[in-house]
C-alpha cells in the first residue's frame, strides 16, 4: 500500500479482509470498487463534484473532445517516467487522464496512485483499473509520505503547492494542465451577455523550475443537444447560471467553442 494513514501518517498495511490499518489502530475499509476513503473531514454532505457532474464529464470525455489534451499529457508523463517510478494523479476525477497516461507507461516499472475529493469521481475512476492505488482524499492533505513520488499530475484541480512539494522527491516533476484564456469562450458567449476570457495566473511557482509551457488550442464543434448539455453540466457554469440562461444553453442543438489549454511542466528544485 502506497498510501499512508491520514490521521497519523503511519504506514498502512492491508489485512486479510482487505482493510487498511496502521500501527496506531486507525482502519479504513476497502470499497467494493477497490478504493479507500482517506478523506478527513468533520463536515457532511458531498465533497467535490457531485454525481451529475461526474456522469456528464464521463459522457463528454468519452466522445473524444479532449483527446488532444489527454494524449499530450500522456506523452509528457511517459517521457518523464521513462525509467519508471511513482506517479500521483492528484484530483484524478473519473480517471480519463489517468487512463491515457497508463496506456503510455511501462507498467512493469511504474506505479500510479490516484485520488480525488469526490467519492463519485473515484468510484468511476476505480472501475477503469488504470491506477494501482485509489483513494478519496484532499489535495491539501495528501495521504502519502514525504518525497515518495517521482511525478505529480494535476489536471484542472486545486494546486495545493505545499503538499505537492512535500510528496515530490527532490528533482521530481510536476505536470499541470490548466484552462488558457479562450477555453470554452463560445460556451460562455452562449450564456452571458458580456462573456469574459479566463484569467491565467503567473506560472512562476516557489520551489519549482518551469521547464516547458505547451499550448493546445483547437475549435470544438458540438452537434447535438446532449453533447452541449454534458459540457455545460460538467462545468461550474451549470451552478452559477440563472435559470433563464441555463435553459437557453440547454436548448441549443449546435455550438462551436474553443478548447484552449496550457500544459506546464516543472521540476522541484533541489535545495
Amino acid at each position: 500500500m502506497i498510501f499512508v494513514c491520514p490521521k497519523c501518517m503511519g504506514k498502512l498495511n492491508i489485512t486479510d479482509g482487505g482493510a487498511a490499518r496502521c500501527a496506531e489502530g486507525h482502519s479504513y475499509d476497502r470499497s467494493r470498487y477497490g478504493y479507500y476513503n482517506l478523506l478527513l473531514s468533520e463536515r457532511g454532505g458531498v465533497h467535490g463534484d457531485n454525481r451529475e457532474m461526474v456522469q456528464a464529464r464521463r459522457a463528454f470525455l468519452a466522445g473524444g473532445a479532449y483527446e488532444p489534451l489527454a494524449q499530450r499529457l500522456a506523452e509528457r508523463c511517459s517521457e518523464l517516467l521513462m525509467c519508471g517510478g511513482v506517479m500521483l494523479d492528484a484530483g484524478c476525477g473519473e480517471g480519463y487522464y489517468t487512463s491515457a497516461v497508463r496506456e503510455k507507461l511501462d507498467t512493469g516499472r511504474t506505479r500510479i496512485a490516484a485520488f480525488d475529493i469526490s467519492k463519485d469521481a473515484v468510484r468511476e475512476a476505480a472501475k477503469k483499473r488504470c491506477a494501482d492505488f485509489y483513494a478519496v482524499a484532499s489535495s491539501y492533505k495528501i495521504p502519502l509520505p514525504d518525497e515518495s513520488v517521482d511525478l505529480v499530475l494535476n489536471t484542472f484541480s486545486p494546486q495545493a503547492l505545499a503538499e505537492t512539494s512535500r510528496v515530490l522527491k527532490r528533482g521530481g516533476h510536476f505536470v499541470m494542465a490548466i484552462p488558457a484564456e479562450e477555453h470554452l469562450f463560445g460556451l460562455k458567449s452562449a450564456i452571458y451577455d458580456t462573456p469574459y476570457k479566463n484569467e491565467v495566473q503567473p506560472t512562476d511557482l516557489e520551489g519549482f523550475l518551469l521547464l516547458s509551457q505547451d499550448e493546445i488550442k483547437y475549435e470544438l464543434c458540438l452537434n447535438t443537444g446532449e453533447e452541449i448539455r454534458n459540457l455545460f453540466m460538467m462545468t461550474p457554469y451549470a451552478y452559477r447560471t440563472k435559470p433563464a440562461d441555463r435553459e437557453k444553453v440547454l436548448s441549443l442543438q449546435s455550438l462551436t467553442t474553443c478548447a484552449h489549454f496550457l500544459i506546464l511542466t516543472y521540476r522541484k528544485e533541489e535545495i
